[in-house]
């Protein structure tokens, strides 16, 4: 393929944006976009503290570790179902991933594969998002 002066000339990186957006669907996996929602108000680690509109947990995360449900497995690995882990919004809940460490956190969003919120690390909340597949369970408080 030949590309003369003039083409280069006229390439505009802004009408490749332009194009991107217009002839790519929101569903097309090569589209650069942020998997996460966007942070709460003012930030990951700013804002108002606690209260229920701030998104942010209203205290500290539960002094106690609960004991990590059995769960019976015939073949395949359980996935979790976004309609299961829904009522944890806005309330404590303690999260074992498949790897790792199990966790507090205090969900702000459940999206269709995945949840994002506060995590208790180290004393302190920190904003994080995960994918609902890397989780082995969950439970409410």
């Amino acid at each position: 393929m030949y590309i003369d002066e003039d083409a280069i000339k006229s390439f505009s990186l802004n009408n490749t944006y332009e194009q991107e957006s217009q002839y790519f669907p929101l569903s097309c996996p090569y589209r650069q976009m942020n998997p996460f929602p966007p942070f709460p108000q003012g930030g990951p680690q700013s804002g108002p503290q606690g209260g229920p509109s701030s998104g942010r947990p209203p205290s500290s995360a539960p002094n106690f570790t609960p004991p990590e449900p059995k769960v019976q497995q015939f073949g395949a690995t359980p996935l979790i179902d976004q309609g299961a882990i829904r009522p944890c919004l806005r309330r404590f809940v303690y999260i074992w991933p498949k790897r790792g460490r199990g966790f507090w956190a205090w969900l702000t969003f459940v999206g269709p594969r995945s949840v994002s919120g506060f995590r208790w690390y180290r004393n302190t909340w920190r904003y994080f998002g995960m994918d609902l597949r890397e989780i082995s369970s969950f439970q409410c408080f």
